[in-house]
């Protein structure tokens, strides 16, 4: 993957943990301590300037109340 695509991907995901955060009515700082991650490290997610783990995604993805294939999106063919 070139070095765009990377970003692409890190922004369509800041941007997906972002619209789930507000959908569940949650400040940063709350959805990142219910994820047990630093509330800096949490804005630079919503940044998309950070490339989290899997285990990051699921923290995430339970403390937002979705999955975590919800935040990457289905696998395009």
């Amino acid at each position: 993957m070139r070095p765009k695509a990377v970003r692409d991907v890190l922004l369509e995901l800041a941007r997906r943990i972002r619209d789930a955060r507000r959908a569940a009515g949650l400040t940063q700082e709350a959805a990142a301590s219910r994820a047990n991650i630093d509330y800096k490290r949490w804005q630079r997610l919503e940044e998309g300037t950070v490339n989290p783990t899997v285990q990051t995604l699921v923290r995430v993805a339970d403390a937002l109340g979705t999955d975590l294939w919800h935040l990457v999106g289905e696998r395009k063919r």
